[in-house]
């Protein structure tokens, strides 16, 4: 089967064999919502799972909880996050429980197996089973836990979505999309937290929106409140990416590359989103102010998924200061197999079309 440089896919070979063919969805856009280039469906429904988390975040900041309980931008940055569980993270979703004044059990996320290989591989050697304060999304939910209290609302049914907190989290997530609520579909995340479901681009034009405030705070340090909330969140992101994501984690790995200009978050099964500062190399590209990158692979492969961002950022031209090998492995790895031998690859068949 030959693959057409329009074909919107990410094509493993094993030798000269096509074995899969991955649909890319992507969208690319400004800080004033214009969408710039695009591969597949740019307005696809798209649940955004955890990459929903800094919009989430904001909802929380936007109580007052980041004041009333002495947070730091290291606690916002777990917030955003979806951690490999390693020790810093629980430590430091343990501290925040203690700052906050609740306690493991009144999380409602569960435990699960690390992200992390590593993490997995020392749980299982010491026969421990990991809790709650494990979950990958234990900041995020220690942040909705302060940001209930600050609203006096009751903190055992935070997670439900018609509970106070989660109704003002729709509601912000609906203004940085620029959406009314009934274009707007809500599920249950993995971690018992409702997600959103917008169309594609929108989920660009809220990481956009998060790139614009940080261009904004530089210019005018009295801008308003809500243009403050989103710097904060973006500065936090690319001051502690470690905590976003961790050790060999892409989202960790993409932001210190890029060194404070851009933002990158996961959302389960295949969907992402990009927030990139306005530049020499944004302006080339078309765009007013910062601009948003959204994708989403059709089967959910988070491999994949890498690959076909490294591969976009390629083809705009937006390269991080210096040349970074561990991303170049991102974005073109090779199949092996058990024996170590090298018996595949992976390449980007697609091209971004401008947008008509």
């Amino acid at each position: 089967m030959s693959i057409g440089e329009d074909d919107d896919y990410v094509v493993s070979y094993r030798g000269e064999v096509v074995e899969n063919r991955h649909k890319v969805h992507a969208s690319v856009v400004d800080a004033t919502g214009k969408l710039l280039f695009h591969v597949g469906d740019p307005s696809r429904i798209t649940l955004a799972r955890s990459a929903a988390k800094p919009a989430q975040a904001l909802a929380v900041l936007e109580t007052g909880a980041y004041e009333q309980f002495n947070l730091e931008d290291a606690d916002l940055a777990l917030m955003c996050a979806s951690h490999s569980s390693e020790e810093r993270h629980i430590t430091r979703a343990c501290h925040m429980l203690a700052k906050v004044q609740v306690k493991e059990d009144d999380l409602r996320c569960g435990g699960h197996p690390a992200l992390s290989a590593s993490v997995n591989h020392d749980w299982i050697r010491r026969g421990y089973n990991p809790t709650a304060v494990c979950n990958n999304c234990s900041g995020k939910h220690v942040g909705m836990l302060a940001g209930t209290k600050a609203i006096g609302a009751d903190i055992s049914t935070y997670h439900q979505p018609t509970h106070p907190l989660q109704l003002r989290v729709k509601r912000v997530f609906e203004d940085l999309c620029a959406l009314e609520a009934e274009d707007v579909r809500w599920c249950v995340d993995g971690c018992n937290l409702p997600a959103p479901a917008i169309p594609l681009h929108c989920l660009g034009m809220v990481y956009a929106t998060l790139a614009a405030a940080a261009d904004q705070m530089e210019k005018n340090a009295s801008a308003p409140a809500r243009i403050r909330e989103l710097d904060r969140i973006f500065r936090a992101m690319t001051r502690y990416p470690e905590l976003v994501g961790g050790d060999g984690r892409f989202c960790t790995v993409l932001m210190h590359a890029f060194r404070g200009t851009l933002i990158g978050k996961l959302g389960a099964d295949g969907c992402y989103g990009i927030g990139i500062r306005a530049s020499e190399q944004t302006a080339q590209l078309g765009a007013t102010g910062a601009v948003g990158i959204s994708l989403k692979i059709e089967d959910g492969s988070i491999g994949v998924l890498y690959c076909a961002i490294m591969e976009i950022l390629q083809q705009l031209g937006v390269r991080p200061p210096e040349l970074c090998s561990e991303l170049a492995d991102f974005h073109r790895p090779s199949i092996v197999n058990t024996a170590g031998i090298v018996t595949g690859r992976v390449i980007s068949a697609f091209k971004l079309r401008t947008a008509s």
